[in-house]
């Protein structure tokens, strides 16, 4: 199994069944846990030197920190109802605790922080919403946490992608530090499917193939991208979700395009195929 490939883990104790840490990617930056709660169920947390942001992918909670309280929280039960979600930033120093007010699908992405912004809600009336690509490379994105909105390093946001349909496609990278046309940015790729039983399809490689790897991922499955071109592709009969959480030393979303598929952004794709 590739060692860039993080499998759905049953629940645990506390509920989480997936756990990236810098350490366990082998990188400087990013963080992602996925918890499935019962509803009641109590989850506390601690940000200690990382800032978070906290995503409801499906459910309602409460969420208390030290410094501030968000009650009753939450309006999707699924990620496929394709509207924005709920989440909470919240920065370094923090204690936190989320209460289940249903049963609660969570991710916590999190990041070093630097600052001490104030903690706040992010309603889904304050997510902006886009439709990008043509053809078979649409998909629809909500930016939950861009580059625009105040963070120190997080930045997240959510994509769907229709049966057979590709998406962070044509193949790009983020992956050089102190260069002008790129931003070095560690991501992950937390995954749904609709129906669950189906999976879909994740490639990540350089440019000299020194890392080339292709995966089948199934429902809640987690895809590590420490550098790298990354596309998508979706099956007949199955649609797709991720949430992805980026960070790096620049908060930027600066990206290459990879020469050989840029043409597909050209005015007469999907027309005249070259």
């Amino acid at each position: 199994m590739s060692l860039l490939l993080s499998k759905y883990q049953t629940p645990d104790e506390q509920g989480r069944i997936q756990q990236i840490t810098p350490e366990n990617a082998g990188w400087r930056y990013v963080g992602f846990e996925v918890y499935r709660l019962r509803s009641g169920q109590r989850l506390p947390l601690r940000s200690a030197d990382r800032e978070i942001c906290l995503v409801l992918v499906a459910g309602l909670a409460s969420v208390s920190t030290s410094k501030a309280e968000y009650p009753h929280i939450g309006k999707r039960m699924s990620p496929f109802e394709r509207i924005p979600p709920y989440a909470v930033y919240i920065p370094r120093h923090n204690d936190i605790v989320v209460q289940a007010e249903s049963d609660l699908e969570l991710a916590v992405c999190s990041a070093p922080g630097r600052g001490d912004l104030p903690t706040r809600l992010i309603t889904p009336a304050e997510i902006g919403t886009e439709r990008r690509g043509k053809g078979h490379n649409q998909r629809l994105v909500h930016n939950i946490l861009p580059d625009s909105e105040p963070a120190d390093s997080l930045l997240v946001v959510e994509v769907y992608t229709d049966e057979g349909n590709t998406s962070s496609y044509p193949s790009h990278k983020h992956d050089r530090e102190d260069s002008p046309d790129e931003t070095y940015l560690e991501e992950t790729y937390y995954h749904r499917i609709d129906p669950p039983q189906g999976f879909c399809l994740q490639r990540v490689y350089t440019d000299d193939r020194s890392l080339d790897q292709c995966m089948a991922v199934y429902d809640r499955d987690v895809v590590k991208v420490p550098r790298g071109y990354h596309p998508v592709a979706t099956l007949a009969g199955y649609d797709s979700y991720y949430l992805n959480v980026m960070a790096g030393p620049v908060r930027q979303w600066k990206f290459t395009w990879e020469a050989e598929h840029g043409w597909i952004n050209g005015p007469d794709y999907p027309k005249n195929k070259r």
